[in-house]
């Protein structure tokens, strides 16, 4: 019984520095496009198209809308406002010429990078600290932390 207390209070801790993370990084997130003209779904429909292109995996609008809740007008006025602002390009698949694939723009990259750079520079430092185990460990958990919120978001949607 103690140890499940323990085991509980610990989880809890955990749950509540997540949430406290969450807040932070948004707050980072919102000062960021207030800065550079965008708004806050601007900066999540970047990271996703840098998310995907880590990946190797195709960026189209149709995805994209889909990652983030939006319609397809929602989705086509997004990829407007981020092409307009210089930050995405639209480009016809080379394999299959009907699809439109989305690219985030170099420039989109480093303006990223000034902001959000010394930024992540911590956090890996601060993963340096800890031994290969241990970073196993963490990276582990993270991950299945984001599935176990996925699949709550999918099982609300």
């Amino acid at each position: 019984m103690a140890d499940d207390v323990h085991d509980q209070d610990a989880g809890m801790r955990v749950v509540h520095l997540l949430r406290a993370i969450t807040v932070e990084l948004d707050q980072l997130g919102a000062r960021f496009a207030a800065r550079h003209a965008l708004h806050p779904t601007d900066v999540r429909a970047l990271i996703c198209l840098l998310d995907a292109a880590r990946t190797g995996e195709p960026a189209t609008p149709g995805t994209l809308g889909a990652r983030l809740g939006l319609n397809s007008a929602g989705t086509t006025a997004l990829v407007d406002r981020l092409e307009k602002l210089g930050h995405v390009r639209r480009e016809r698949d080379s394999r299959d010429r009907r699809r439109v694939l989305l690219n985030v723009d170099e420039s989109a990259v480093t303006l990223g990078w000034s902001f959000f750079g010394p930024l992540i520079h911590e956090v890996v430092a601060v993963m340096g600290r800890f031994d290969a185990a241990d970073q196993a460990t963490i990276e582990r958990f993270l991950t299945d932390v984001h599935e176990t919120v996925t699949q709550q978001r999918t099982c609300q949607e």
